[in-house]
């Protein structure tokens, strides 16, 4: 069993930028892909970004490319969410997903650990 909890959300203007933590504990990490995902009021959960055990490589929705950058270190389950020049628009509460499939999965669907998710709200 793995335990997933966010950290680093809160407010920030448009055009600042947060790093988002993800610690995980109870079970092997370094196995597991790490995903991070989005969700807006009243919206659908969303891909945001992917970083593969393996590698490691990454993956991202195409309207953080250029602006958010995922990281893991294992040595201490956290993976990262470096996030700049926000935007309205990102404001959301973003949740970390392990996943032990194999490759990056975009839709959020089969992910095996959830964490509870972490508020950022970017004002104009």
């Amino acid at each position: 069993q793995v335990q997933l909890v966010e950290s680093g959300g809160g407010l920030v203007q448009a055009g600042g930028s947060l790093r988002l933590s993800c610690a995980a504990s109870g079970r092997t990490f370094s196995a597991y892909t790490m995903t991070w995902f989005r969700q807006a009021p009243g919206k659908e959960r969303e891909f945001v970004a992917g970083i593969s055990w393996r590698g490691p490589s990454t993956h991202y929705a195409e309207f953080v490319k250029g602006r958010f950058t995922i990281s893991r270190e294992n040595a201490e389950n956290t993976v990262y969410l470096q996030m700049n020049n926000l935007s309205p628009e990102d404001t959301a509460v973003y949740y970390c997903a392990a996943d032990a499939r194999l490759g990056i999965f975009t839709a959020p669907y089969g992910f095996d650990y959830w964490g509870q998710g972490t508020q950022v709200t970017v004002s104009p």
